[in-house]
């Protein structure tokens, strides 16, 4: 498959310009495609990183973001934070105090933002983070992508607005949980004129039909050709409340 022109330099441009000031960057990072793209993209751009994992031990995302942090050389610039139960359901109850909202993956990921946030401020890293959220929303990520296939086009750019739409509310949510730390989060693939040109790309770019258990092609053959592991580039999607067991816990809590 060749490369929609401009998407890789798109990219680039789009992720420098959210810190073109910094020569030091934070980067929320699980090992996945879109996280190592991310780093890679930074590192390129001569930015001095840091990686930051968060998760319950023996968590899939601090175990892979170790291996794919090995393998790129990161392991000295990344920081893995083990969530303990007691400090666990004392962040979940000052989450549930900063937001009205009872949608359960909205929670988790303010969880994952307030811990994010805690890490970079008790470690004295900087006063923002990046993370890769959009990719999954503008590059049929989701599985239900897969499941709208056969519906047709307008039914997918429509599901692909409501994602949309709840990405950019779960960022004011996460806003409210981290604001007091003084730490925000930084999303350059949220941007507007990043999110009007993955619009145009040709659906054929990010998802083959209803049986493509992988999606995301486009994103994933630039992240190989850029120099992201096969293992981070061709991993299936996991979403980060079930990498890092936040889900798992949470649900024990009967919230």
């Amino acid at each position: 498959m060749s490369l929609p022109k401009d998407l890789c330099d798109i990219l680039y441009s789009t992720v420098n310009d959210s810190i073109k000031d910094e020569n030091k960057v934070v980067i929320a990072f699980s090992g996945g495609v879109d996280s190592t793209l991310l780093s890679k993209i930074c590192k390129d751009l001569k930015k001095q990183i840091c990686l930051v994992t968060i998760g319950f031990p023996k968590s899939h995302d601090l175990l892979f973001s170790k291996h794919i942090s090995y393998l790129l050389s990161y392991s000295k610039n990344h920081l893995v934070y083990e969530i303990n139960d007691v400090e666990f359901e004392t962040s979940l109850k000052y989450v549930r105090s900063k937001i009205s909202c009872n949608y359960l993956s909205h929670i988790e990921n303010c969880v994952a933002f307030f811990y994010l946030s805690k890490i970079i401020k008790d470690n004295d890293l900087g006063e923002f983070f990046l993370t890769a959220n959009g990719l999954d929303e503008l590059f049929c990520g989701y599985n239900r992508y897969r499941l709208y296939f056969n519906n047709g086009y307008d039914l997918i750019m429509k599901f692909m607005e409501e994602r949309l739409i709840n990405e950019f509310h779960l960022m004011d949510e996460t806003t409210s949980v981290i604001g007091e730390s003084g730490i925000k989060s930084i999303q350059p693939f949220l941007n507007g004129d990043f999110i009007a040109f993955a619009k145009t790309i040709p659906l054929e770019y990010k998802i083959k039909g209803s049986d493509d258990l992988l999606r995301k092609h486009i994103i994933r053959e630039i992240a190989l050709d850029i120099g992201v592991p096969k293992e981070s580039a061709m991993y299936p999607k996991k979403a980060l409340q079930y990498g890092s067991l936040i889900h798992k816990h949470l649900i024990k809590k009967k919230i």
